[in-house]
């Protein structure tokens, strides 16, 4: 299939690129500097020009904290863009897959999220999100996945990931301080690559699905885990979100569960997997465990 890429140059988007090009799809990589999916009129050149089948959409403006602020650049990149490529993909009878977050939720919730609960986000960066799901959804044919807490592939400049300073931190004996009332369902970039391939090259239902590793954590527990796996020990100290302000509120439970996913048979590891497997991507297994992981 003729597969463009938005986002590219993302740790995301890098990640699809090299999953789709590998199983032999011919794939335009886009980066920001290459496309502005804001702006409606480079959206509909390159669309023209290139004719693609299949239309993945990992440009995002994930600067949490800084949506409050600049409330118009976050709908701008997470709202007007999808609203803009769904368009396009109508015109051309091409499928959208778009990216969105567990930010639609409040985190009020005491069991992972299923696809079908109500969304209800607490700050800027979180509506935006929600916006975007629902202009996605005006292309017909889409998959709008929900992912969380990214890691693993490439890093893009000045943006590693929580995980990445985790990791960084344990390997460096620093001390380590991480959430224990924050509970995720991590996603490692490769897994939600081959996940989002196989439901394009499945012709999986169209709709919503939540792209995430198996089972979910809190951040002081997977931070235990990263120092078990590597074989160090660490100085890790439990913390509390409520003692730490930020300009956007976090959603405090926010696992998802991937059922929908599962049930097409197209399994996520899970998260302690995940992490077993970017860590070997790292060199920073313990000994047994690169026995293990080769």
């Amino acid at each position: 299939m003729d597969i463009i890429v938005t986002g590219a140059a993302g740790r995301l988007g890098g990640a699809i690129v090299a999953e789709v090009a590998a199983a032999g799809h011919n794939v335009t990589a886009l980066g920001r500097s290459d496309l502005d999916v804001a702006n409606s009129d480079q959206v509909s050149a390159a669309i023209e020009r290139l004719q693609p089948q299949v239309i993945v959409n990992c440009s995002a403006y994930n600067a949490v904290d800084d949506a409050e602020r600049n409330q118009k650049k976050a709908f701008d990149v997470n709202a007007q863009g999808p609203s803009i490529l769904a368009a396009a993909a109508r015109r051309t009878s091409a499928l959208l897959v778009h990216f969105s977050s567990d930010f639609v939720f409040d985190g009020t919730a005491v069991e992972p999220y299923a696809e079908d609960a109500l969304p209800n986000p607490l700050s800027v960066y979180g509506a935006s999100k929600l916006a975007g799901e629902i202009e996605a959804r005006r292309a017909g044919r889409h998959y709008v996945l929900r992912v969380e807490s990214n890691f693993g592939g490439l890093c893009p400049a000045g943006r590693r990931a929580t995980v990445d300073h985790i990791t960084d931190n344990i390997f460096g004996g620093m001390p380590v301080r991480a959430f224990a009332d924050r509970t995720v369902s991590p996603s490692y970039v490769a897994d939600v690559a081959r996940a989002t391939r196989a439901l394009i090259e499945y012709g999986a239902p169209y709709g919503t699905y939540h792209c995430v590793n198996s089972g979910y954590t809190t951040w002081y527990e997977l931070a235990v885990e990263i120092a078990r796996q590597m074989g160090v020990r660490s100085r890790i100290t439990p913390t509390m979100s409520t003692d730490v302000v930020t300009a956007a509120p976090r959603p405090r439970f926010c696992a998802l569960s991937n059922r929908k996913l599962c049930a097409l048979r197209i399994e996520m590891p899970t998260w302690q997997s995940a992490i077993e497997r970017y860590l070997f991507a790292r060199d920073m297994l313990a000994p047994t465990a690169v026995q293990r992981a080769g």
